[in-house]
């Protein structure tokens, strides 16, 4: 499917001062990633923080996304959970004709088996209109969906077109690109390993780095997609510390940090998630500036 194909980015959810959704901020967050030359966006993703939103939230937020987009880029809105009934009313909830496809999590906490897995996205893609994205995140979820498993959805649905994978198990991954029909798209999940897994055969990636510096990462993957292999990895050892650095207290913990830096956004998280650690806040402001002229954070 060429709409995800490339670089997406699971884009954060501002929050301001008091806690509510910063919608003044998402224009200057969606600029940025048009600028940074990103593919597609990721509305209500895990790097949302949506799982701390509530319905009216939820429709604002995406209501809002959507009018500033103003069909700039392809939008793929998160939609997941472990109540598979309950997903299919949220299908109701939101305009799909402004969405390229749908991003579901595997279900996370009730831990279900293969067959489990099978039946709950057997019965979202036959209940969707759009196009589904599978994602597996097994560190969050609890459970990690089998190559299997995801062979025998692509070849049962037609709608069930791509994999986002970030078990961080690459020869996993490996095994997905070798044993899945080419018109099925595997994207990786996890920014470091978006370029060797590219370089394997997947057609992309929904990167949460791409949040706060969209045009180099964008840069990275449109090299490997191109098969600059040497170009790719300097660019991609060059981003490789800050990378790492933004998930040492959790996503979207790092993250804020750097868009805060940036100017882009407030650094507000929801509870149970808390803003990072004044060490690591300056390391990442340390490491960022070593790219990029940025205002510090005052002691």
């Amino acid at each position: 499917m060429k709409e995800i194909q490339g670089h997406g980015v699971a884009m954060i959810t501002p929050f301001d001062n008091d806690g509510n959704v910063d919608f003044d901020a998402i224009p200057v967050i969606i600029d940025h990633l048009i600028v940074g030359e990103v593919d597609y966006i990721v509305v209500l993703g895990t790097t949302a923080e949506s799982a701390t939103l509530s319905k009216v939230e939820k429709i604002s937020l995406v209501n809002k996304i959507i009018e500033v987009n103003a069909g700039r880029l392809p939008l793929v809105l998160g939609l997941g959970g472990n109540h598979t009934q309950a997903l299919l009313e949220m299908y109701e909830w939101f305009d799909m004709s402004s969405f390229a496809a749908l991003l579901s999590v595997t279900p996370y906490y009730n831990k279900p088996n293969q067959e489990g897995l099978y039946q709950h996205f057997k019965t979202l893609a036959t209940h969707s209109k759009l196009p589904l994205i599978l994602y597996n995140v097994p560190s969050r979820t609890g459970v990690n969906i089998a190559p299997e498993t995801v062979l025998r959805l692509a070849t049962d649905f037609d709608n069930i077109v791509a994999l986002k994978e970030a078990s961080g198990d690459f020869q996993q991954a490996q095994t997905l690109i070798k044993i899945c029909p080419p018109s099925f798209s595997i994207l990786s999940g996890d920014d470091e390993m978006s370029l060797p897994m590219i370089l394997a055969g997947a057609k992309g990636v929904i990167s949460v780095i791409g949040n706060a510096l969209p045009e180099p990462y964008s840069k990275i993957i449109q090299q490997g997609i191109s098969r600059n292999v040497e170009e790719a990895y300097s660019m991609q050892y060059h981003l490789l510390d800050l990378i790492r650095m933004i998930y040492f207290e959790g996503n979207p913990t790092g993250i804020k940090v750097l868009m805060e830096a940036l100017g882009l956004c407030k650094n507000h998280l929801r509870l149970p998630l808390v803003g990072a650690s004044k060490t690591l806040t300056l390391r990442l402001e340390a490491e960022l500036k070593k790219l990029i002229p940025i205002q510090t954070t005052q002691s």
